[in-house]
This record gives C-alpha cells, sequence and structure tokens, in this order.
C-alpha cells in the first residue's frame, strides 16, 4: 500500500483569508444578517452552514446564503489567496516518495478544486464539506497514514481516523492547543514538513500496511 498523506486545505497549504473576509462581508450586506467577515476568516475551518448558524441566522435562510457565498467565492476569493509557506515542496515531497496526496476539506468541493487548479498542484483524491471526526471516513477509505492541519478539528479528524495528527500553527489555534488536542508532532508551517516525512516515510507506510491487513 502506498504512503498516503492527508492534508487539509485552509491555512494549512493556503491562506484565502482576504477574499473569505470580502466575502463574507458581501452576503452580510446583501442579507442584512451581522455577519463579520474578518472574525469569520480569523477562525476558518468550521463548516459555512455551522458559521450562519452560530451568527443568528434562521435555518430556513440558511442553504440561500451559503448558495449566494459559493457563488461569490470563485471571482472574489481564488485570485485573492496565497500558498502558505512550505506547502507546494510537501506536496512534491509525498510525491517524490511515490506517495499520494489526498486533501480533506471542510471548504465546498468544487471551490477547493479551483484552489488546487490555481497553484496547478495535483491531487490524487479531493473530498470536501467535511469537518471535524467528519474527515475520519474520507481518511480512511483512502489510507491515510498522516493527516496534516491547522485545526484542533482536524486533530480529531485524525486521530478519529487512526492517522499520524501532524498540526501547523498557520491557523487559529496555538501549538499548546493542538498539543491537548493529541497532536502527534506540530510544526510552525510547512516548510520542515518534508524533511519530517522524508526521515519517517519507511514507519508510516509499514503502518499503513498493517492498518490495512485482515483481521
Amino acid at each position: 500500500m502506498p504512503l498516503t498523506v492527508g492534508f487539509d486545505l485552509d491555512m494549512t497549504l493556503i491562506d484565502p483569508r482576504p477574499g473569505m473576509a470580502a466575502v463574507m462581508d458581501a452576503v452580510a450586506a446583501e442579507s442584512g444578517y451581522p455577519l463579520d467577515g474578518a472574525a469569520f476568516a480569523a477562525h476558518l475551518g468550521p463548516p459555512l452552514d455551522m458559521v450562519y448558524r452560530d451568527s443568528g441566522v434562521p435555518e430556513e435562510e440558511i442553504p440561500d446564503l451559503v448558495a449566494r457565498f459559493r457563488a461569490l467565492y470563485p471571482d472574489v476569493v481564488i485570485p485573492s489567496t496565497v500558498e502558505l509557506p512550505g506547502a507546494a515542496r510537501s506536496l512534491a515531497a509525498v510525491r517524490e516518495l511515490g506517495g499520494e496526496v489526498v486533501v480533506v476539506t471542510g471548504k465546498y468541493r468544487q471551490n477547493a478544486a479551483l484552489h488546487l487548479a490555481a497553484f496547478g498542484w495535483e491531487v490524487d483524491h479531493l473530498v470536501g464539506g467535511v469537518w471535524s471526526t467528519g474527515k475520519a471516513e474520507a481518511l480512511r477509505l483512502h489510507g491515510a497514514s498522516v493527516y496534516v492541519g491547522d485545526h484542533v478539528g482536524d486533530i480529531r479528524g485524525a486521530k478519529a481516523a487512526g492517522a499520524e495528527a501532524v498540526g501547523v500553527v498557520t491557523g487559529p489555534c496555538s501549538a499548546r492547543e493542538l498539543e491537548e488536542e493529541g497532536a502527534d508532532l506540530v510544526l510552525p508551517d510547512l516548510t520542515g514538513f518534508p524533511d519530517w516525512l522524508r526521515a519517517n516515510a519507511d514507519r508510516l507506510s509499514a503502518s499503513a500496511l498493517g492498518s490495512s491487513a485482515p483481521r
């Protein structure tokens, strides 16, 4: 079984915050609801419907506001998004080791795919619309032995999938929060991930092989 490495997207591989804030502020202006774009962008991770719900949007109006956000997204967020340090090198390191890359994100899959295309990043599998422990099913399905993310929800997802949990502090969660959630490794960003992966590839591959063996 090949080494499979899972990555979160927002604030792990990419920084979409300026565009995300702008789109949320646009939805707020159109809808009249008190949606704070800056606060939303500073705490990326939870799915959009949860954000709206926590902001007091009535349940029956959430689908329309989700659709409006997604419609505005490509023209505003995609062009303003930047790669986070070490992202491309980390994806390349998996390839160099003969492994597969799976991106598992809470983001709407079609918009996540636009981000990957914008950077020219090819991945083996892309799963969108899943959050926290909801990511575990996708990670298990694709045999990920490690999952990298910036949020405590990502650590929970990795642990629920039986994958090694690697946290990066490029998002809203501190090193301490990630460690307390059970992260096996916490890095400042992805720049050090390729060396760590090369040093641990054999162990991670063996772990994946063992977990896929008949019981």
